[in-house]
């Protein structure tokens, strides 16, 4: 049920994403080099394909971030009224 201190209390997740990115991405160049100074072709285009898709996922991240918060509803807007009928 909401209480209508959501758009107060709620809190974004895009910094976590954001450092867990950082670290995937450290990840994906770092095997990236080893698999393939190691001469496992196979496994380092599979850490080439993950930094790819790190890097659009690391984008996408900065982008929401830099959007800043969205429209919330002010303090005059009631909450929700619960559901009279449960199914």
């Amino acid at each position: 049920m909401r209480t209508g201190s959501e758009p107060t209390t709620a809190r974004s997740v895009l910094r976590a994403r954001l450092w867990l990115s950082v670290w995937g991405l450290v990840w994906a160049i770092v095997g990236t080099a080893a698999f393939a100074v190691a001469g496992r072709p196979g496994w380092a285009i599979a850490c080439g394909v993950l930094w790819l898709i790190v890097t659009v996922d690391l984008a996408m991240v900065l982008r929401h971030i830099r959007q800043g918060p969205h429209y919330q509803p002010g303090p005059d807007i009631p909450p929700y009224r619960p559901p009279e009928h449960r199914l």
